[in-house]
């Protein structure tokens, strides 16, 4: 059998699976010659990749210092509020003691010196050890008091200062003011008109118009009119003479 010559046979080979040996060394060719050619247009792709993380340790340090600063303003606010209480608690108990004395000044001053409640005739006298003859009520018995004649209508004064203690309308004695002096002594008018001058309560001087003279005293309503006077001390009976000034 004659052989071919070697060009038919390289003919008949690329016809055959030659054609894709080729094929496929080209395509390796091509791949190797790609990644080369990639390669060389990134030196230093490796290098790159690690100093990526380098970056993200550098950012977190400035951080840290801002937040320093912020500490410095804690321990001002705790010196101011403690001064402040202190002097609100020291001019309150002042007022206390000056309120006391004004009070006691009225009392202390009441029964320096006595004036006669009106000017007039003692008619009856003070008798607790004697009885006297009662032509009101016809009988005899005691009188507390002095009787002063005076019109209908006479001003009474007050014997000495100090409080009105009592306004009454007693059924004996009629309308009655109590006015209580310094020392425990009291003076009692009776047989006013039935409306006084003063209320309970209120402070007079000596002189102080209190009231004016009346009928209202049913004991006494057979007398002509007066002023019922009496004085009392620490609770007993005493002749008002002994305080009163004689009369000019």
């Amino acid at each position: 059998m004659k052989r071919k010559p070697i060009f038919e046979r390289v003919g008949d080979f690329m016809e055959g699976r030659g054609f894709y040996i080729v094929l496929s060394l080209c395509v390796a060719a091509i791949g190797i010659s790609g990644y080369y050619l990639f390669s060389s247009l990134q030196p230093g792709g490796e290098e790159t990749a690690v100093a990526a993380p380098t970056q993200v340790v550098v950012a977190v340090t400035p951080k840290v210092e801002a937040v320093k600063p912020t500490v410095t303003a804690a321990p001002r606010p705790s010196a101011t509020p403690t001064p402040s209480p202190a002097p609100s608690a020291s001019p309150d108990p002042t007022p206390a003691p000056s309120q006391t004395p004004a009070q006691a000044t009225p009392s202390a001053q009441a029964a320096d010196f006595f004036v006669w409640p009106l000017r007039g005739q003692v008619v009856a006298d003070w008798s607790l050890e004697v009885l006297a003859y009662d032509e009101t009520m016809g009988d005899w018995r005691t009188h507390s008091g002095i009787d002063i004649s005076a019109p209908v209508g006479t001003q009474v004064m007050a014997v000495a200062g100090g409080t009105v203690s009592g306004v009454e309308e007693d059924d004996l004695m009629g309308t009655t003011v109590t006015i209580t002096h310094a020392g425990g002594l009291e003076s009692v008018y009776a047989n006013l008109a039935e409306v006084p001058a003063v209320e309970v309560g209120d402070q007079v001087d000596v002189g102080d118009v209190i009231g004016a003279t009346g009928t209202t005293a049913a004991a006494e309503s057979a007398r002509a009119p007066h002023l019922h006077l009496e004085m009392w001390k620490e609770g007993e009976s005493v002749d008002p003479l002994d305080y009163l000034p004689e009369q000019s």
